[in-house]
């Protein structure tokens, strides 16, 4: 048994048996020599590991299937990261039956018990920063920072998940009466799919996957087809850390008919996705549809995106504006789902935002990551490719392109460089709809008032920011800026965990607020054990 308080290898996470009190894992400085070298001697591990082969794991099992897929570098290509086992619809009932098996004893393991995993796990990855790093440079074309950053995600949501299930195991605060002994407790729900994105394929994965696991329920990870490799690294991690094998299954595949088996089964309890919203609404559709056998309403926990913005007013700093459009909009080629891809000015500071955030982006340099560490790599593969180069030649019929396009391709490889298009409608398509690239709308409001209808004036409510020097219209916003996650003066992208719990309203999702004290909840019930006294 992994107990909390027999651990002695925990690093910074433990002391005399009890957690730290939770701190975000520092960013890596790549400014200095010895951090870029270090980084280039994980990319090089990484190389020569590149083309394996990874096989599913069902019920502690590995198995391998006649069917593969290859993961590709998309700043390459022809260059295989690795082959992957396929599953199928069978394969992926049989991982539902033994989840549920594996329940029925993993349900009673104690928090510490299940946190002590995390804990270690998340020892081993901050060990292990730059290879997990480097991966991610490798299968989606992150550069150094933001796959630095992702890192660094991962590891805090495994840090900041052990001490809730930690808080929530605890005795839970209630209104005493002097007949009755009343107790609380957070009791896990079951089985859960876990669908994560290739976005953030490494924290957002890790984020879903360990958040259901130590609250106590068992998990089917089905990864995105076009991120599975890290995964898979990722689960072996939860072995190495000592995590039973069975109660994570691993199940890369296609996500149609194999994904909707996942979803469907009627001992599947719960479903946590992250991606687009078209998915997402499938989902919540099939998950709402009571199966023969199932005896509960299946929870689907959804972020589904958005169409995020910063609002920029006369009384702003406007080169902290600039910065921070351009940082957003293009920061991992605009796919993010927090990306601000709409850039909302008053009349009277357009024009000087406008010429500044195209200078700015006429700066960025884009190119292969796993060589260089440019601004920009390459969009994750063909399909997000043709995708985003339909959008700017929307684009050049609802705008003036003032900079960008796909411009140089080495290696065939999928890049597109920032893109800004000036002068466009608020009800245009790429004012309105989810591209997931590095394209930027510059949309002229007549006031502040305007530019926050414009704001709001999506389907989406996922980010958003407020340049302005004004205390009174930070309070209008604050009620008014219809998002879950608001900021005043900054990005809009980079939540950190535990201190900007993340989750958008709308078709942005359920807002299930992940790094947040609420989140643990989702993947538990709440049961109340009342004794009367004599």
């Amino acid at each position: 048994m992994l107990q909390l308080e027999r651990i002695e290898s925990l690093g910074d996470s433990v002391v005399a048996g009890q957690p730290r009190e939770f701190v975000n894992e520092p960013l890596t400085d790549f400014s200095k020599a010895e951090n870029t070298a270090a980084f280039r001697a994980a990319l090089r591990q990484v190389e020569a590991e590149l083309g394996k082969t990874y096989p599913l794991i069902i019920g502690g099992e590995r198995v391998q299937t006649a069917h593969t897929f290859d993961s590709i570098n998309p700043a390459n290509p022809q260059q295989v990261v690795g082959v992957l086992a396929s599953a199928d619809v069978e394969l992926a009932q049989r991982a539902v039956e033994q989840a549920n098996q594996r329940f029925k004893t993993w349900q009673y393991t104690t928090a510490e018990e299940r946190a002590g995993y995390l804990f270690r796990a998340a020892e081993l990855m901050r060990q292990r920063k730059h290879l997990f790093s480097a991966w991610m440079v490798y299968e989606v074309g992150k550069n150094w920072p933001e796959a630095d950053a992702d890192t660094a995600e991962a590891i805090d949501f495994m840090e900041f998940y052990a001490r809730e299930a930690l808080r929530l195991g605890g005795e839970q605060p209630l209104t005493r009466i002097p007949t009755e002994h009343n107790q609380l407790r957070y009791i896990p729900l079951g089985v859960g799919a876990i669908i994560p994105p290739w976005n953030f394929p490494l924290a957002i994965m890790v984020g879903l996957t360990t958040s259901a696991l130590v609250a106590g329920n068992t998990v089917i990870l089905k990864p995105a087809s076009t991120s599975p490799v890290i995964a898979a690294q990722f689960v072996n991690l939860l072995l190495e850390a000592g995590l039973p094998a069975d109660v994570v299954n691993f199940l890369p595949g296609p996500g149609g008919a194999m994904g909707d088996a996942l979803v469907q089964h009627p001992l599947t309890r719960f479903i946590s996705f992250t991606g687009s919203k078209e998915v997402g609404l499938r989902i919540n559709q099939l998950a709402a549809t009571h199966q023969p056998g199932q005896v509960w309403v299946k929870r689907a926990i959804l972020e589904m995106g958005g169409k995020d913005c910063i609002v920029v007013d006369e009384t702003a700093d406007l080169e902290a504006a600039a910065n921070a459009i351009v940082a957003s909009a293009f920061g991992f080629q605009g796919q993010k789902c927090s990306a601000g891809s709409r850039a909302i000015l008053v009349d009277q500071i357009y024009d000087a935002v406008l010429s500044k955030v195209v200078e700015k982006t006429k700066s960025l340099q884009t190119g292969p990551t796993y060589q260089q560490n440019p601004d920009l790599g390459p969009v994750v593969d063909e399909k997000a490719f043709k995708k985003i180069s339909e959008y700017i030649e929307i684009g050049k019929r609802e705008g003036k392109l003032e900079t960008g396009g796909v411009g140089e391709r080495p290696n065939n490889g999928y890049f597109i460089q920032p893109t800004i298009f000036s002068g466009v409608e608020r009800q245009a398509r790429i004012a309105q709809e989810e591209i997931f690239g590095p394209v930027l709308a510059v949309i002229r409001a007549n006031d502040f008032e305007d530019a926050l209808a414009v704001a709001n004036g999506t389907e989406y409510g996922l980010t958003g920011s407020l340049f302005t020097s004004s205390r009174e219209r930070m309070e209008h916003a604050a009620h008014e800026f219809n998002v879950g996650n608001l900021y005043f003066n900054r990005k809009c992208t980079g939540a950190y965990v535990g201190v900007h719990p993340f989750g958008g309203f709308n078709m942005s999702g359920t807002d299930s607020k992940a790094g947040g004290r609420d989140y643990l909840l989702l993947f538990t019930q709440a049961k109340l054990i009342s004794e009367k006294l004599s």
